[in-house]
């Protein structure tokens, strides 16, 4: 083995050559990638100095909440004077129909003014004043509270509103008149159904003869069984949006097995007739059990006992099945003595 190698395989130029195990590398200090470059020298803007900017700066923002206030008032106009059905052509968005972009123009041109007139108003005219703040626990002190509400009456002091009173008049028209874009539109939920969701066609005095579903038969007393089932319509031609209120089914029970005097009253020996809406969601009914009086709702198994008058005794609805008062006619043939003493079907915002 050539004397210039060690027994371990070193070199004599390795670590191990040295007597103190010094190596050649320097070690060379690392530069910061990330360093911390601060914060450059504050300057003042030209509003901090100059009045007439402020000013003028103040104009603008009021100019923009005030544009504001007439895209809202425009989105109004819009709505109530430009046609459903009229086309535009825009360009490069080719034909659209004219009253969505008469109304999303104005009501993003409102939003974007407020937004706008807001920036404006931070940038140029309120405190310019760095801040540094270091991350801290979520939950705050009591004195970081308390620096929260003494920020918040500085922030209030430095909007200058009491002295600034263009930019606060303005703005308080553009936020009171924004709202209107909001409400308006609910005009396009329908027609206010008034009384109609109230009466149905039994209200009319020459539609009540009571007459088959399927057919249009008309219906004597002796037709019914105890225990049978009939579904029955107000005798004439019925739209299906009327007849959807004025559904009856005719039960016919022991009228000792009726519970209410006031029930029997409504009934002609025993039959009776009640509203085919269930008045939870507007389902049809007609599951019914002989033994124990009951309808069952298909839906959402809402339980009516018809032996009680229609008293809901299981179920989601929250009010007892209508009962219409029936009799007999002159030729022997069942009608209804007037229309439902209250509305059928299910509740409404309007009812009360």
């Amino acid at each position: 083995m050539s004397d210039n190698h060690n027994d371990d395989g070193r070199g004599p130029h390795s670590d191990a050559a040295h007597p103190n195990g010094a190596s050649h590398e320097l070690a060379l200090p690392i530069a910061d990638p990330f360093a911390d470059p601060g914060l450059p020298h504050h300057l003042p803007r030209r509003t901090d100095v100059d009045e007439r900017a402020a000013k003028r700066a103040e104009r603008q923002v009021s100019a923009l909440f005030t544009l504001s206030t007439l895209c809202t008032i425009g989105f109004v106009a819009c709505y109530v004077g430009i046609d459903k059905d009229k086309a535009i052509r825009v360009q490069t968005l080719g034909r659209v129909n004219a009253l969505n972009f008469g109304l999303g123009l104005t009501l993003g041109g409102a939003l974007l003014c407020i937004g706008v007139g807001a920036i404006h108003w931070a940038r140029k005219l309120m405190n310019s004043e760095e801040i540094v703040d270091y991350r801290h626990p979520m939950k705050s002190s009591a004195r970081d509270t308390a620096d929260v509400l003494e920020m918040a009456k500085a922030g209030a002091a430095d909007s200058a509103l009491p002295r600034r009173k263009m930019i606060w008049m303005s703005l308080a028209g553009a936020m009171a008149a924004f709202p209107i874009t909001l409400l308006v539109p609910l005009r396009d939920l329908g027609p206010l159904p008034h009384k109609r969701l109230r009466e149905t066609l039994w209200q009319d005095p020459n539609r009540r003869e009571l007459v088959h579903a399927n057919g249009g038969a008309r219906i004597k007393p002796a037709d019914l069984q105890v225990g049978s089932l009939v579904s029955a319509k107000p005798s004439g031609t019925v739209e299906l949006e009327e007849l959807a209120k004025a559904s009856i089914m005719l039960i016919r029970i022991k009228p000792e097995d009726v519970a209410s005097p006031g029930q029997l009253a409504k009934s002609y020996q025993g039959i009776m007739a009640f509203s085919k809406i269930c008045p939870h969601a507007g389902c049809p009914l007609g599951l019914y059990e002989q033994s124990t009086h009951h309808m069952l709702c298909p839906c959402h198994q809402s339980t009516f006992d018809l032996s009680r008058g229609g008293k809901v005794i299981f179920g989601p609805a929250a009010r007892n099945l209508p009962q219409l008062a029936i009799a007999v006619n002159a030729e022997g043939y069942l009608v209804a003595e007037r229309d439902f003493d209250e509305p059928v079907g299910p509740s409404f915002w309007e009812r009360g």
